[in-house]
């Protein structure tokens, strides 16, 4: 069961990052994050009301509340980068993050091991690599690295807050619940301001059209797309807790941490996207470190 699951997390995640970084090419990501997270909402407010999640609450849910704080920082930042490109370098960037769960287990359980020392050593020479450099041309925007570096550690600190907001099912999906709740309000509010200051929050239409209505349109034809990245993200969520409660902790993390494959994949079969050798020796080096540090 936790090869199945945990499997499940890398594609879950895989395709959400391919389908928010495609969507955030044409819609603010800032907008992306709040209607996607928007939606999970709703349909894990379904889950709790028929589960009985709310008798679940507690002193653990202040976790869940932290998680998302941070998340919609986090998942802003890989959108923006993943809408920089390319995706087969962003995504195994991110799964960087899994360090800060590692950390967590070193700060409690003692020294490091070689094999995270190792797993140190590795990430840091692939996102050398995946960032250039290049004697011609520039591979990857220094931009679209440091937001991935940022994201990464966002999503790590998710990971450690959420696998302490429950201990039960019904308990994560009411810790899963107010985590996106936190998100809306976070991302609505940085939503609003941006859109206080000028800054646009719908999307254009086709040919640079721009407009309230055209936008209003353009959003409305995009929301299945969004709907399936929140929700995806929530069930990867939902399938990695457990994944890691029903077998050990780190064969959980490390079949998960697979998820930038799936990304790079299905960003090569959709797009066409392709790498220079140093770009994809750095985005495979990133992805072994993470499985060491996450081994470790």
């Amino acid at each position: 069961m936790t090869v199945l699951f945990a499997l499940a997390t890398s594609v879950l995640w895989g395709f959400a990052d391919f389908g928010g970084g495609l969507l955030t090419r044409r819609t603010p990501a800032l907008t992306v994050v709040v209607v996607s997270q928007a939606v999970a909402v709703v349909v894990l407010g379904a889950i709790v009301v028929a589960t009985g999640g709310w008798h679940e609450g507690g002193a653990r849910l202040w976790y869940a509340v932290a998680a998302g704080v941070v998340g919609p920082v986090a998942m802003l930042c890989f959108y923006k980068a993943l809408a920089l490109g390319p995706m087969g370098v962003v995504s195994p960037l991110g799964s960087l993050g899994v360090a800060v769960p590692v950390a967590v287990g070193i700060a409690v359980g003692g020294r490091p091991g070689i094999a995270q020392l190792a797993g140190v050593v590795v990430a840091v020479a692939g996102i050398v690599l995946a960032g250039g450099p290049e004697l011609r041309g520039a591979p990857v925007q220094r931009r679209a690295v440091l937001l991935t570096l940022v994201a990464a550690l966002g999503f790590g600190s998710v990971m450690a807050l959420i696998s302490s907001a429950s201990t039960t099912v019904t308990g994560l999906f009411l810790a899963l619940f107010v985590q996106r709740v936190t998100n809306v309000a976070v991302g609505g509010a940085a939503l609003w301001t941006s859109a206080r200051r000028g800054a646009p929050v719908l999307p254009e239409g086709r040919g640079g059209q721009s407009g309230a209505a055209t936008g209003a349109r353009v959003l409305l034809a995009a929301l299945p797309a969004l709907a399936f990245v929140g929700l995806a993200d929530v069930a990867a969520n939902g399938t990695y807790s457990v994944a890691a409660q029903h077998g050990p902790v780190t064969v959980a993390a490390v079949l998960a941490s697979l998820y930038p494959v799936v990304t790079a994949l299905a960003a090569r079969g959709a797009l066409g996207e392709r790498l220079r050798v140093v770009q994809a020796a750095g985005a495979g080096l990133a992805l072994v470190g993470s499985v060491l540090l996450a081994t470790a």
